[in-house]
């Protein structure tokens, strides 16, 4: 019986085993499966990289936000500003709020929209060529009408420089990036003189402005209401603007990831800044009033500056793609970006 006993215990326990063995053996499978199944994820996430694009944001998911709107001192963002309709609406509609941060000009700006700080913002031409080359995630959302006249090569009232000829051997100040560096580009092209052959020298507009004054350049590219500023403070000859030789466009620009989430904000945007894009065009004066305490800029000057300003808000077609490229094309042939862009990545679609 002892010994029958002891051959019952061996069976019992190697049964045992067996039973525990084909448990484990099971749960090895279960997680073989998912590992092998989280590995072929991986494997097909590594072949085909996935590229998120941000859906857009319901009504109510723009409410009770902040949007960060930079601006430089004068344009149709900076009218909004200053009288206060687009904050009123969005406030009222969505209770939105917005942060605004001014720039002494479109390159600063687009920097701040480049690392992240600003949503929204106004330039001339030129600043989002620059941008866009480096890597900038902006996009064009419209623009308003030429204004050639609003920017100009302005050099002292009793300089011997009497045609954009004259400035061969000389020193030019201006806003390294903005739009008068295009239009200084083309006046020397159109009057025969390389762009190699002058010196060009590169300060806001607060220190060419001070550069102007002291003489210690022969000229100074800058637009309007510094333009005008100049003009009716020292008497300064505009010796050329950009008539009949570059547009002037502003344009209002965004990053993808703001204008792809938020179209709707966007709308309201360009559509405050159509509405006061009409009120400015027919009152000057009352502008001019209205933006002085905020720009720091005396009421002469800005009258000068709304009087020769076109309005209005316009959708990008291609001849603005087409116009914008050639000036990204000119840039590149001057060695100022450093590679070839197309404008179209810039455009929503």
């Amino acid at each position: 019986m002892k010994q029958r006993k002891e051959k019952w215990d061996v069976k019992w326990v190697v049964g045992l085993i067996l039973l525990v063995s084909l448990v484990l053996t099971a749960c090895g499978n279960g997680n073989s499966a998912s590992n092998s199944k989280g590995s072929n994820s991986s494997n097909s996430n590594t072949s085909e990289t996935k590229v998120e694009t941000p859906s857009s944001a319901s009504p109510s998911e723009t409410r009770d936000i902040t949007i960060r709107i930079g601006y430089q001192k004068y344009g149709t963002i900076n009218i909004l500003k200053a009288d206060g309709s687009l904050d009123k609406r969005l406030a009222d509609e969505r209770n939105i709020k917005i942060e605004w941060t001014e720039f002494p000009g479109g390159p600063q700006l687009l920097e701040a929209l480049n690392v992240g700080s600003i949503d929204i913002g106004h330039t001339g031409e030129a600043p989002p060529i620059f941008a866009q080359a480096a890597g900038a995630p902006l996009v064009y959302l419209a623009h308003e009408p030429a204004s050639p006249k609003s920017e100009g090569i302005i050099v002292p009232k009793d300089s011997p420089i009497q045609s954009v000829a004259d400035l061969k051997g000389k020193t030019i100040v201006l806003n390294k990036g903005s739009n008068v560096h295009y239009l200084l580009v083309k006046q020397l092209e159109k009057h025969g003189v390389s762009y190699k052959d002058v010196t060009v020298k590169y300060l806001p507009p607060a220190d060419g402005r001070a550069a102007f004054e002291k003489g210690s350049a022969d000229a100074w590219v800058i637009w309007d209401p510094f333009l005008a500023a100049a003009e009716t403070a020292t008497g300064g000859r505009v010796l050329a603007d950009g008539e009949g030789v570059v547009s002037n466009h502003e344009f209002y620009l965004a990053t993808r990831e703001f204008a792809e989430k938020y179209p709707d904000l966007v709308n309201i945007l360009l559509e405050e800044a159509d509405k006061i894009d009409a009120w400015s065009k027919e009152h000057p004066q009352e502008l001019a009033e209205k933006l002085s305490p905020q720009l720091g800029i005396d009421v002469e000057s800005l009258v000068l500056a709304a009087e020769r300003r076109n309005y209005g808000v316009q959708s990008i077609d291609a001849e603005l793609i087409k116009a914008q490229q050639a000036i990204a094309d000119t840039f590149l042939d001057l060695e100022l970006i450093p590679k070839k862009l197309d404008i179209n990545d810039a455009i929503l679609k």
